[in-house]
């Protein structure tokens, strides 16, 4: 059988080639069949979830919890270390140089990313600003809403942070963090569908221990990691929690 699998639009595109090994990797580890397919923005992956073509997938926060409550997914694992923070950041020649300094009618660029979304929103409170009194611009991507702060079309952009990090110095050099989020409680996650669900303690036991050998370690280093650790219906219900009381 073949499988689906997915990853949140929402990487870094640094890391893309990185998940065409970890694809290669988990095909040789499993013995199983699975399709990578990259979808070019959060609409384009929602729509395939809707016609429930995805198997298996690196998930968003928002996009896990969602899929575990609703729609019958499981979750597996988390990459060790990190979590999902946003910045809010203007270019480098934005006068501006933190929250309280901006007003209404501030040109805030976005992507359809709902934690990051959330988490911007919650770090705009302290000048006052909300979906009321700002002006959203809508990207496809992050590389986008760089694009639109470095040609002036929006004061401030949403990042999650990690795609922020992984941006080049020179990019960078032309952007500046007005803030950053610190939650650390909620987090990308690998999940699976109903196909899959049979297998996950198997699969779950098998990305434990890829940092344990040369090319497990090799395959997670292409996409930034040092290794997984598990997540279990119990620690997704927590997040779940989380993130309720955040969008509260």
């Amino acid at each position: 059988m073949l499988y689906q699998f997915a990853v949140s639009p929402d990487f870094s595109p640094n890391f893309l080639p990185g998940w065409y090994v970890f694809n290669t990797w988990l095909q040789k580890q499993t013995k199983q069949n699975f399709h990578l397919e990259i979808y070019q923005s959060f609409q384009a992956q929602q729509e395939a979830l809707s016609r429930q073509e995805i198997d298996l997938m690196y998930a968003s926060a928002f996009d896990a919890a969602m899929l575990v409550r609703e729609n019958g997914f499981l979750p597996v694992v988390k990459a060790e270390g990190f979590s999902d923070e946003a910045v809010i950041v203007a270019s480098a020649e934005n006068p501006i140089n933190e929250i309280i300094g901006l007003s209404a009618g501030t040109k805030v660029a976005i992507t359809a990313n709902p934690d990051v979304y959330m988490m911007g929103m919650i770090m705009l409170e302290s000048a006052d600003l909300s979906a009321n009194n700002i002006q959203f611009v809508n990207c496809d991507t992050y590389v986008t809403v760089a694009k639109q702060l470095l040609r002036a079309q929006a004061d401030v952009g949403f990042f999650l942070a990690e795609a922020y990090d992984a941006f080049s110095d020179t990019i960078k050099s032309k952007l500046k963090v007005l803030v950053r989020s610190q939650i650390s409680l909620i987090h990308h996650c690998l999940i699976v569908g109903s196909n899959l669900t049979h297998q996950r303690a198997e699969l779950q036991k098998i990305l434990l221990g890829m940092a344990q050998n040369e090319k497990g370690r090799s395959a997670l280093k292409s996409l930034g990691f040092s290794s997984w650790v598990s997540v279990d219906d119990e620690n997704m219900a927590f997040m779940i929690d989380v993130m309720n009381a955040l969008a509260s």
